[in-house]
């Protein structure tokens, strides 16, 4: 009898007949080393563990949202202005997240998920202690540093480990909860900074980390798991850095302005060669570029990346234009943003059951199909009335809470067991990257100098710009494969 006391939970099918689906039939080497039974099969120590991973991936989006609210006061304490500590706690959080996922997720292929896991929560721990106890900006820079280290291990890890612990049936429905615990937490990220700074000061959004790790510990100590496979093969240390800095310089360039940001954009693309030639050396490179060849995880992360795009950009778009062309404050702007994160959130939800019944591709068209519609009202919008805006707002909230699971789903369906962690790391640098592409479109399209009519023009051709992309998105989704099946190796 399994100690694990094992909870079988329904695939929604017809039970298998004992003939048909004997235990006895098979040993645990024809499912990539994991029991016959693992298809309908859940086991409370495996639940326990992946709500262990989510609880500390929450982390992520957490930090990268909270801290913003604490930077007057933080630029008052460490001497500094605003500007410089804004670029130096959250603009450096978000180029050391974006750099190291990729590496981060490979990681996790070459030691084993379950240690790179707890290799992230050691960083993020200590980042987050260091955060506290610092005295001096650059000091805080520095632990910032390393919380996004910890946590560009950790969401890979957790994405790997959802995939590859869960059966077939369950894996949609894994990642609409993952996508709506992530969603959720960037967006209180305000609110809780608020609160503590207003409680207890500034520190503590550092040290607020510390009880969600430390469940996360627990609840992961407590669930004896089996130890994902490990690389024999050297770590592409080289790869990585090489990757790393292309992606730095990339980020830094769709931030920048005048002559700095076009060297910098030069910097990236020269970068690029010898990251390619020293990945087609590589034993185990960092991202094997067989992962391309693969349809549905190529199209699967395009989808993830450019709904990034669009979301990321509207995010900080429309609160600009409600502020200059109808002279809306902060608090009405909010309840709408408000809204389109809880239809997200709450349709996440509803759309990881659906992926695992209708599969990836239905949900990931009609999300994007939503989507799509959602931008097309506001680009047409009379404009008369702010109030124009909210059920727009409200159909991108469920088209994208319906599209991102079926396409994170999709992109890992048919990559082999083995490279889980580093898929996991691409697609999750192509949703950072995405989303600072479309901060930076925004940036040089929407000038909110000019008149309240001179904004609604400029903001009428971003959403025109925003259709276009959903377009080629909807071509994206039509590639998404049916169902999210696992390959046990590498083809």
């Amino acid at each position: 009898m399994n100690s694990r006391s094992p909870v079988i939970v329904s695939s929604g099918r017809p039970p298998t007949t004992s003939s048909s689906r004997s235990p006895t039939v098979c040993s645990t080497s024809c499912n990539g080393g994991r029991s016959p039974l693992s298809d309908s099969v859940v086991s409370r120590d495996t639940t326990r563990g992946l709500v262990a991973a989510c609880l500390a991936a929450s982390l992520m989006p957490l930090n990268s949202t909270m801290i913003a609210v604490a930077v007057p006061d933080i630029a008052e304490d460490v001497g500094s202005d605003a500007g410089t500590v804004t670029q130096a706690l959250v603009a450096t959080y978000l180029v050391a997240a974006i750099a190291l996922q990729s590496p981060g997720g490979k990681l996790g292929d070459r030691i084993g998920q379950w240690r790179a896991f707890g290799f992230g929560q050691a960083l993020l721990t200590v980042g987050a202690l260091a955060g506290y106890f610092a005295p001096t900006l650059w000091m805080l820079t520095g632990s910032r540093v390393l919380m996004a280290a910890g946590g560009a291990i950790v969401v890979p890890a957790t994405v790997a480990l959802l995939r590859l612990e869960l059966p077939e049936h369950r894996r949609g429905r894994a990642f609409g909860i993952f996508g709506s615990v992530m969603s959720l937490a960037a967006g209180i990220g305000p609110l809780v900074g608020g609160e503590l700074v207003r409680l207890f000061g500034w520190p503590s959004i550092f040290l607020a980390n510390l009880p969600v790790l430390l469940v996360s510990a627990i609840l992961a100590l407590s669930a004896r798991h089996d130890p994902t496979p490990t690389r024999p093969a050297r770590f592409d240390w080289l790869g990585s850095a090489l990757l790393s800095a292309t992606l730095v310089c990339l980020v830094l360039a769709a931030e920048g302005r005048g002559s700095t940001a076009w060297l910098l954009l030069a910097a990236g693309l020269v970068l690029v060669v010898p990251f390619v030639l020293a990945e087609r050396r590589a034993a185990d490179p960092v991202v094997a570029f067989r992962l391309f060849k693969n349809v549905h995880f190529t199209a699967g992360t395009l989808v993830i990346a450019l709904l990034n795009l669009v979301m990321y950009a509207l995010l900080f778009e429309i609160p600009l234009v409600l502020d200059h062309a109808f002279g809306l404050g902060p608090e009405q702007t909010g309840r709408m943003l408000v809204a389109l994160m809880l239809a997200m959130v709450l349709t996440s939800l509803l759309a990881g059951r659906l992926t695992d019944r209708f599969g990836p591709r239905l949900l990931g068209l009609v999300g994007v199909l939503t989507c799509l519609s959602a931008v097309a009202m506001m680009r047409w919008a009379s404009f008369d009335a702010p109030n124009d805006l909210r059920l727009p707002l409200l159909l991108l909230g469920v088209g994208l809470g319906l599209a991102n699971p079926a396409a994170q789903a999709a992109s890992l369906a048919d990559v082999p067991r083995e490279d889980s962690g580093m898929a996991a790391g691409v697609s999750s640098t192509m949703r950072y990257l995405g989303g600072i592409v479309g901060i930076a479109i925004l940036g040089r399209v929407l000038d909110v100098s000019g008149s309240p009519a001179a904004v609604v023009v400029d903001h009428r051709m971003l959403l025109t710009l925003f259709c276009g992309v959903l377009v080629v998105t909807v071509g994206c989704s039509a590639l998404l494969g049916r169902r999210a099946s696992i390959p046990t190796s590498r083809s």
